[in-house]
């Protein structure tokens, strides 16, 4: 027995098919979004990787830029973590706000 899949969109109201059309186009715009996002990231992590850190400034940027990325994943989200985390990335841009200001 083969039946015709339903086509929603006909059964819907109006109103609704608008509701749905405005999901599917905020669908699509995320992930475009998202897209663009994972380029980014890619090509700044190329740039980290083109050279050592030439002074501490620079290896504090890369590491809170890595802090960055591991408060993103699932073993970061622990309450003690995202202390750490916090306290990490607090700590670095103390320390580079009071290089800039010494100089």
């Amino acid at each position: 027995m083969t039946e015709e899949p339903v086509d929603l969109d006909a059964r819907r109201s109006a109103e609704s098919q608008i509701a749905t059309e405005i999901r599917r186009h905020a669908l699509k715009d995320f992930e475009a979004d998202q897209r663009k996002l994972r380029l980014r990231q890619e090509e700044l992590e190329v740039q980290l990787l083109a050279e050592p850190a030439s002074n501490w400034h620079e290896a504090a940027i890369k590491a809170q830029y890595l802090i960055r990325r591991y408060s993103e994943t699932a073993d970061a989200r622990d309450a003690r973590r995202q202390r750490l985390i916090e306290r990490a990335l607090g700590d670095l841009a103390r320390l580079i706000e009071e290089e800039d200001a010494g100089q």
